[in-house]
Formats: C-alpha cells, sequence, structure tokens
C-alpha cells in the first residue's frame, strides 16, 4: 500500500455508512412522488400523501425499523383534562371511527406494507391505547409478524379522569414485533441493561409526557416525548439503519433519528403537522451544526496553543 492509498481506507463504519446512504437514496428515488422536505444533510426526508399508496412504491425489504402511532379513531365527542381544564377529545376527521371492522381492514392494510418493506430481520413498534391495540396485535397475528414484547409505557403525572367512572389512564401499550418467525431482529441488550443501572430492563417503562420545549414550534394532538422514541431506536436500530413512521405527524420519530444518527422517512397527509414537522427537523439540524462549529473552533484553538 503507497502513501496514496493510505488516505482511502475506509473503516467498516465508514463503509456501512456510505452502503446505507446509497440504500436510502435509491429508497427515495423509487417513491413516486416529490418529497415534501428533505434536511440540508439528506438524511431525512417527508412525504405528504396517504401512507397506503406511499409505501407501496418502498422497494421490498429496504426498512431497518418502523414506529408507528396511527389514528386511535377516539374522537367521538368524549371530553378529556387539559392543563386543568375540560377539552374535547375530538382531534380531526382522520381520527374518527368508521366502526371497528373497518378500523381493523385500515390495520391490516397499513400493516401489511408495513411487513412488506421491512428487512428480513427489521422491527416495528406500533404505539395505541385500548382503542386500537387490540386490532394492532390481531393483525399482526394475522400477518405472521413475532411479536417480541408489549412495552407499558407508564405516562407520569396523567391526566385525571374528569367522569370519576374509570380508573385514571396512566399508560400506553408499545408493540415491538419482527418480520416473522424466522426474523433474526436486533437487540441491543447491552445499552439497554447499562441504561437501567446494569440491570434487565423491563417492559415497564416510566416516561413523561413531551416536554414544553418540545412543543416550542406547536402542539401535535397525540404528540409522543423524544424519550420514548430515542430508547426504541437506540433498543433496535445500529447507527446508520433507516428508520420510516408512516403517521409522522410532527415528526418525534425524525427528530429523534437524527439525533442518534438514523435515516429517516415520515409520511403524512396533513400538512399542518407536517410543516411543524419541517421546524422542528431545521431546528434539530441548525443545533447539530452549531455543535459541529463549536468543536472545531475549540480543536483550532487548541492547535494555536500547542503551536507556540
Amino acid at each position: 500500500m503507497n502513501g496514496n492509498d493510505a488516505g482511502l481506507i475506509i473503516t467498516p463504519i465508514q463503509a456501512n455508512e456510505v452502503t446505507m446512504g446509497h440504500s436510502y437514496k435509491h429508497i427515495i428515488s423509487k417513491i413516486g412522488q416529490e418529497p415534501f422536505y428533505t434536511n440540508k444533510d439528506g438524511t431525512c426526508t417527508l412525504f405528504k400523501g396517504d401512507c397506503l399508496n406511499i409505501m407501496d412504491s418502498i422497494p421490498a425489504e429496504s426498512i431497518n425499523m418502523i414506529f408507528a402511532d396511527p389514528p386511535y379513531f377516539l374522537s367521538n365527542g368524549g371530553m378529556s383534562c387539559h392543563a386543568g381544564r375540560r377539552v374535547c377529545v375530538n382531534k380531526g376527521d382522520w381520527d374518527k371511527s368508521k366502526g371497528i371492522e373497518e378500523t381493523h381492514k385500515f390495520n391490516m392494510e397499513w400493516l401489511r406494507r408495513c411487513q412488506n418493506i421491512l428487512t428480513k430481520d427489521g422491527t416495528i413498534w406500533v404505539s395505541g391505547t385500548a382503542h386500537i391495540i387490540y386490532s394492532i396485535g390481531f393483525a399482526m397475528q394475522q400477518l405472521g409478524f413475532k411479536i417480541l414484547n408489549d412495552i407499558a409505557w407508564y405516562k407520569i403525572n396523567p391526566p385525571p379522569n374528569l367522569s370519576c367512572r374509570y380508573f385514571t389512564h396512566a399508560t400506553e401499550t408499545v408493540l415491538w414485533a419482527a418480520k416473522n418467525k424466522n426474523s433474526h431482529h436486533y437487540f441491543n441488550y447491552p445499552l439497554m441493561r447499562k441504561m437501567n443501572n446494569n440491570k434487565q430492563m423491563q417492559s415497564l417503562w416510566s416516561i413523561t409526557a413531551p416536554k414544553p420545549d418540545e412543543k416550542i414550534f406547536g402542539k401535535h394532538p397525540t404528540q409522543k416525548p423524544i424519550a420514548l422514541l430515542e430508547r426504541i431506536i437506540l433498543a433496535s436500530t445500529k447507527a446508520h439503519d433507516i428508520v420510516l413512521d408512516p403517521f409522522t405527524g410532527s415528526s418525534t420519530t425524525g427528530v429523534a433519528a437524527y439525533r442518534l444518527g438514523r435515516y429517516f422517512i415520515g409520511i403524512d397527509n396533513n400538512k399542518e403537522f407536517l410543516d411543524l414537522s419541517i421546524k422542528r427537523l431545521n431546528y434539530e439540524q441548525r443545533g447539530k451544526h452549531n455543535v459541529k462549529e463549536e468543536i472545531k473552533s475549540v480543536e483550532k484553538a487548541i492547535e494555536r496553543v500547542a503551536a507556540v
């Protein structure tokens, strides 16, 4: 090897990053419409439209991990409590149920497409309340997914139950499933153990609702905390893996994926939510670049001191 060759050495990590970057660009090019947004780093892409149609154009076995927070179909005129006030739970037409059969049919359709685009060892996480999660679990069984865990996300300080006729809703279920029974799914057990004081992490996760600084650009009615998505992504993906969210909303999944060095594809049919996503993703990118510039500045200062 001569001196010129030495400068071209690519480490296994760099090689994986290059490979995944090419794969990511290939996936984006196969989707039959222009992206609604792509960040300057070229690592986060949003599409506006029906997730069923868009996932139909994504190449089979190309996505490493999917997080989905589908409509819960609970906008039925009921009431809840927010900031100490009685508020209507209606979130929009997208969250209105057309009946049990139609809801389950919809869940089957989008889950079938998710299963098709997952890599052979890929996994999917789906969040939901009692209104939807049992249909999700049954659909997964019907389609041949391998359910790995049912995470109980304990929402610290949940809103009170105003009717006083039920227990306060303090948990949400997150199902984690592999593509099928033959999948050899990835699980970063050592990291999860380390994050849990060197003890095996259990399937009960105590995580607060989104903090105020996570909603500085606006609020999404079912926004998830970044801490939840960061744990999910760290547990089940490797650096530079490709993460997809078919109901991206305000793109908490995208924010977490970007922070952790993963590629991201988000889909939503609501322009208002996508505009909110763009503000959040642009903010993350600016912050990341500012940190890089600060590091470069410190390194140059150290070099100047060493040269004196």
